[in-house]
């Protein structure tokens, strides 16, 4: 979980809220400055997951399409 090696949580084939609720959840286990990488194939994690972290103190370094999805790089905050 460091960021050489971030930690991948897949929450692909999961629909709202369950991805951001999960994000938020191993966040909020996670140390401060830990980068998680959070995988979604949900179309309104695109919306959802940027809000979270933006309420919630993270840092949303990235976001990428992938097939069939997203993937977030966050830095808890």
């Amino acid at each position: 979980m460091t960021a050489e090696a971030p930690e991948i949580y897949d929450l692909r084939g999961l629909n709202c809220p369950l991805p951001v609720l999960r994000s938020r959840k191993r966040l909020a286990a996670l140390p401060s400055g830990t980068i998680l990488v959070v995988e979604t194939t949900d179309p309104l994690a695109s919306l959802d997951l940027p809000a979270m972290c933006m309420e919630d103190g993270h840092q949303l370094v990235s976001v990428e399409r992938t097939d069939g999805g997203h993937r977030f790089t966050i830095v808890k905050g």
